[in-house]
């Protein structure tokens, strides 16, 4: 199932998936799931959380890269929640 999330975020990423960090690859891959899987669960709230843990366990920047990509994502991902609250 890595292989599909992956899929879902790499065109967000600037890089390959291959190149990222284990710690922010494992963050983006849950918050990816999230996103596509949990629609019960506000974008906001993923994105929040994603970036908790990545000032909690990754690198010093790492927070920053991750809310980059994730705010690029959910414009696609959840296309429809965004259009919704507009």
């Amino acid at each position: 199932y890595s292989a599909t999330l992956d899929a879902a975020i790499k065109p967000y990423l600037g890089r390959l998936p291959e190149e990222l960090d284990v710690v922010e690859k494992a963050i983006l891959r849950l918050a990816t799931y999230e996103l596509t899987s949990r629609i019960d669960v506000p974008y906001k709230v993923v994105i929040n959380e994603a970036i908790e843990l990545a000032k909690s366990f990754g690198a010093e920047e790492s927070h920053k890269f991750v809310n980059g990509v994730l705010d690029k994502a959910v414009k696609t991902l959840r296309k429809h929640e965004l259009s919704y609250k507009e």
